[in-house]
């Protein structure tokens, strides 16, 4: 199971912080012609959400990788969690529901790896 987390943190780690430093450098007018939720808040707004998505993916392995304050693994699992959570609300109000799937997937493959750092599997 240790190793099945690794796997998870390291994918999910990619996963957040490639769309999150998308959404710290490009322009929000063209995020807008991929991600049309980017019109109903303001730039600085999307530039937050990146940068979170970016310290959450670092921290999903950073703090375990190098045994450093390894709390902040699951808390940060924890907390991207809640963020593909209000993405999936972002997402439902916009009636764009393909892509709440894929948010509640993240926040799924999120939870079970806070799950496994906070409990049975602690670093």
């Amino acid at each position: 199971m240790n190793v099945f987390l690794w796997i998870l943190q390291g994918l999910l780690a990619v996963l957040f912080v490639m769309a999150g430093t998308l959404k710290t450098i490009q322009a929000k007018e063209k995020l807008a012609s991929k991600m049309g939720w980017v019109d109903n808040v303001s730039a600085s707004t999307v530039r937050s959400i990146g940068a979170a998505e970016v310290l959450g993916g670092l921290g999903l392995i950073l703090p375990a990788a190098t045994g450093i304050a390894t709390w902040l693994t699951p808390l940060a699992a924890a907390a991207l969690a809640v963020v593909m959570i209000l993405a999936a609300v972002t997402h439902y109000r916009r009636g764009e529901y393909p892509a709440i799937i894929f948010n509640v997937i993240l926040a799924v493959l999120c939870a079970v790896v806070a799950w496994g750092r906070f409990g049975p599997w602690a670093l």
